[in-house]
């Protein structure tokens, strides 16, 4: 098994610099975790990304989120770039329409 080759970085998609994550042993009483875990489903997000959102949520409410916290890191798909094609009426994969003028 390899061992980790560093940070992941903009040859892997990520647009943001990756920082260093503090990792934590969390131990929770079954129920609230799943709790948690079905909150977090509902959200798109992972159990371990809605325990940082909560937690940052409470942070800020309190007053106590540090003001040179970052955001917390997109994770997913990179966004598109380029240009978009533009929508059309159409199903995906329908031949055009000869009867549709075309835009000058």
């Amino acid at each position: 098994m390899r061992g980790p080759s560093g940070p992941a970085g903009r040859e892997h998609g990520h647009s943001l610099p990756v920082t260093e994550r503090k990792q934590v042993l969390l131990r929770l009483d079954p129920a609230v975790y799943d709790a948690l875990a079905r909150w977090a489903s509902d959200e798109l997000r992972s159990a371990n990304a809605q325990i940082e959102f909560l937690l940052r949520r409470a942070l800020g409410e309190a007053g106590r989120l540090p003001a040179n916290t970052a955001p917390i890191p997109r994770r997913g798909r990179p966004p598109k770039t380029g240009k978009a094609a533009p929508p059309t009426d159409a199903p995906a994969g329908a031949p055009p329409d000869a009867s549709t003028p075309e835009p000058e």
